[in-house]
């Protein structure tokens, strides 16, 4: 007996690897990403798999996608530009503010030795947990509800710290618990329309700050909300 279930998610699935092939070639290597860690992981780990079910039909567009109310899931492009700028290697430590959905923070799995990564919205972090460590049984990740803007106190210093939501001005607490030795961040800021993605590097006592890309990110929540 043919197993019509089987079928449709056998094309299911190679519809989307296709899709995610797709995406990487077209908008990522052809727009500049050269590192093959990050361009592996994008591979490997699919934007679909992400994304609520309601929306997979968007799960390739080349766009940030609403998922929630002042809530997306960034822009495939965007996301592998501050994968590169933060140069990441298997031996690091990695704050995350934002978890999201969870997609970014696996890519940061598959390229950091452990990621800590924090969001205010519990319902997004049920989101993330189930995929994170039910569908990819990730080892090296740490999940926690809570204001971002504070960092994780209790794990740092960071060897990397990325933030994938806009703020005023670069919080203290996360350039205090980033770490001395050549710690890098990479985190948006500005106003609400008028933005850039800026990389802070850290060794000793010496910060720099420099600019990278125009970006339009939602802004960091300090409130709980569900």
């Amino acid at each position: 007996m043919v197993d019509i279930n089987r079928i449709l998610s056998e094309k299911y699935e190679k519809y989307f690897d296709y899709l995610n092939h797709k995406m990487v070639l077209e908008q990522l290597i052809k727009r500049g990403i050269k590192k093959k860690d990050v361009i592996e992981a994008f591979k490997k780990i699919r934007r679909d798999i992400f994304i609520p079910p309601h929306l997979k039909t968007r799960a390739y567009d080349d766009a940030a996608i609403e998922i929630l109310p002042n809530q997306t899931i960034s822009q495939s492009y965007v996301v592998a530009l501050m994968l590169e700028l933060l140069e990441l290697n298997k031996e690091q430590r990695v704050l995350e503010i934002g978890t999201g959905t969870g997609w970014q923070t696996m890519l940061l799995s598959c390229l950091a030795k452990e990621v800590y990564s924090i969001d205010i919205r519990e319902t997004l972090n049920e989101f993330a947990r189930d995929r994170l460590f039910n569908i990819f049984s990730s080892k090296n990740v740490k999940l926690k509800t809570d204001d971002g803007y504070n960092g994780w106190k209790e794990f740092s210093p960071f060897d990397r710290i990325i933030v994938g939501c806009s703020t005023d001005e670069i919080p203290p607490e996360l350039i205090s618990q980033l770490s001395d030795n050549k710690g890098i961040m990479v985190i948006p800021v500005g106003e609400e329309n008028n933005q850039k993605l800026k990389v802070v590097k850290k060794n000793k006592e010496k910060i720099e700050i420099s600019d990278s890309i125009d970006v339009l990110f939602v802004r960091l929540i300090r409130e709980q909300v569900s």
